[in-house]
């Protein structure tokens, strides 16, 4: 008999509920980019965002290596927490972060939890599953402003040292993990003895032997998936703010209607590029498989990147015929730089030909902040066709060369 074919894992009806509240998160991070940003509302969104998006990680992670083993309650309640802090947001916006902090506490300690219950480390990216990124934001609830935002940036530091330090040493933090076990459970055996002598009771039976802790597996398939399916709830936030622009104009005219084909084909071409190259959007040609040390930091950035030409996007719907305020053009030029910065450092990571590096990576993140210095003059339909025309110089490289495309399901992960 042939042997019988392994069913490729795709997200579950659970893992696609519990997206849901991304969406209106993204939302809502956007709104803090809308009236004339200045450095305080970037600095918001950028850590406003990335505790949104660590908590989705933790639990997205938990879920991948779990599999049907994952508890529907953990994901439902990471869902409410993320959901708590979507609405809150416009009150950290005020000043008011108190709700936004502990409903993050809450969920990065429910994640932690979780893990510790599938006796998997995550050595690829152990953040996860750390609490210690937590402890500024706690500490952070006592004070104010600038030192609260010190805290809070603290946290965002540790987390990402903690992850890139701690994957490079896998063999080390499994003996280290394992050694705090048993030493709590020697803890917990030894309390037991001492109570068991002051307080005479019948004879109970000693504590199980731990499981060994073992080295999570990440399913690559399938966790390239759930990144791209991010990916594609950004793009589809971005949608929503050309036709909610749209839909607020009383009249519409030409430079609006070209505002609306040039923003479109943007994200026509954002999602195309990763569509056929995968989540990270650079041709690497599946020659490389990331470590999640690389993919993590890159999936952030690069899908914050597409919140801020959301945000932008927005706005140039609004000024389809005049110039752009100067704020909202750095938000959708240093947007556009981001993403392909970002898909530059993957393709040169992941193989890319130096030809594409120096013919489309490095000048499209030239043209994109050439655009924000000097882009001042220009009316909003215009902005909108010269980050067209970027994306789409990207897109024909497709047409220029014969190299192989990798399968979607191939996202590197």
């Amino acid at each position: 008999m042939p042997p019988t074919a392994v069913e490729e894992r795709h997200a579950s009806w659970l893992e696609l509920f519990f997206d849901l509240v991304i969406v209106v998160a993204v939302a809502q991070l956007a709104g803090l980019l809308h009236d004339g940003p200045g450095l305080h509302e970037v600095f918001l969104f950028v850590v406003c965002y990335y505790a949104m998006w660590s908590v989705w990680t933790s639990f997205t992670l938990y879920a991948n290596v779990s599999g049907d083993l994952t508890r529907v309650r953990s994901m439902l309640l990471a869902m409410f927490g993320i959901a708590i802090m979507a609405a809150a947001v416009p009150h950290v916006a005020r000043g008011e972060p108190n709700w936004f902090i502990l409903a993050y506490v809450y969920c990065r300690l429910m994640g932690a939890g979780s893990w510790k219950r599938t006796s998997r480390i995550m050595t690829e990216w152990p953040g996860v599953q750390q609490a210690a990124g937590v402890i500024p934001w706690i500490a952070s609830l006592g004070f104010e402003p600038p030192v609260r935002y010190y805290l809070w940036a603290a946290g965002i530091v540790l987390d990402v040292v903690i992850s890139l330090v701690g994957s490079r040493h896998p063999d080390r933090m499994l003996a280290e993990e394992q050694q705090e076990r048993e030493e709590t459970q020697r803890n917990r055996e030894r309390r037991r003895r001492i109570l068991h002598r002051l307080v005479p009771v019948r004879d109970t039976p000693a504590d199980p032997a731990l499981t060994p802790l073992q080295e999570a597996r990440p399913d690559r398939p399938h966790l390239g998936e759930r990144l791209g399916l991010f990916v594609i709830i950004v793009l589809g936030e971005a949608v929503a703010q050309l036709i909610d622009a749209a839909a607020e104009v009383e009249h519409w005219a030409r430079p609006l209607m070209a505002t609306l084909v040039a923003g479109f084909g943007l994200l026509v071409a954002l999602w195309w590029l990763t569509l056929r190259y995968g989540a990270d959007g650079a041709p690497t040609f599946g020659t490389r498989v990331f470590a999640l040390r690389l993919t993590m930091p890159a999936h952030y950035l690069m899908t914050g990147s597409i919140v801020l030409i959301a945000a932008g996007l927005g706005v140039l719907a609004d000024h389809g015929g005049e110039p752009v305020p100067t704020a909202n053009r750095w938000v959708l030029c240093s947007g556009a730089a981001l993403y392909f910065l970002t898909v530059s450092l993957l393709g040169a990571r992941g193989g890319a030909p130096i030809a594409w590096l120096a013919g489309w990576g490095l000048p499209a993140v030239l043209a994109s902040l050439l655009l924000g210095l000097f882009g001042g003059p220009l009316e909003g339909w215009a902005l909108a066709a010269i980050l067209f025309a970027v994306a789409m110089w990207h897109v024909l490289y497709r047409r220029r060369t014969d190299q192989p495309v990798p399968a979607p399901s191939t996202a590197e992960a």
